[in-house]
């Protein structure tokens, strides 16, 4: 069993987080008990200080996971049919999180993990799961410190999939994985 990443490691600069997770493992219990663990090998940050960010207009019933304490998960339904993952980061009551955007299987066989939606609906991770504190394993899902990336092979780039703030060069993913997303 890996270890435990605690709260301390979201309550930062949250593209310093974003940076940093690729090479931590995702770890999912599903409902028959069985965790599956992945690679997560791409992610993305969001801030509330920028107009791509579901936080920049304020706190709503929607989005209210993304101001809680740092290590709860935010799972928000898009383009009505795609769950999406982020991490909250960043200090309590300021709507910041990093997008998990791709993972790579590690004990098991998954298909369609390349995109936050697809990985999402492989790992049955629905609206259920919103403000799951992933600092415990005691939770459904939770991350754990895997192999540590060499910064040469950690890609910086601009987000994709976005129409607002696109420029941002908030997107980080490791060099040459095939199950990172497609832009």
């Amino acid at each position: 069993m890996g270890k435990l990443i605690r709260r301390n490691f979201y309550n930062r600069n949250t593209v310093q987080v974003a940076r940093e997770v690729p090479g931590k493992i995702l770890c999912r219990r599903m409902n028959n008990g069985k965790v599956i663990k992945s690679i997560i090998v791409e992610a993305e940050a969001y801030t509330q200080d920028e107009e791509s960010c579901h936080a920049y207009k304020g706190i709503t019933k929607r989005n209210a996971a993304m101001f809680k304490k740092p290590g709860i998960a935010y799972v928000y339904f898009t383009y009505g049919m795609y769950h999406c993952l982020n991490i909250i980061t960043e200090k309590e009551g300021y709507g910041a999180g990093v997008l998990i955007r791709a993972v790579e299987p590690l004990n098991c066989e998954l298909t369609n993990t390349n995109g936050p939606g697809k990985l999402c609906r492989t790992l049955e991770i629905t609206r259920e799961l919103n403000e799951t504190d992933v600092c415990t394993r005691k939770s459904p899902m939770w991350l754990e410190y895997g192999e540590d990336i060499d910064n040469e092979n950690i890609i910086q780039t601009k987000r994709i999939g976005i129409s607002l703030a696109k420029d941002f060069p908030w997107r980080f993913y490791i060099k040459n994985n095939k199950f990172v997303s497609k832009p």
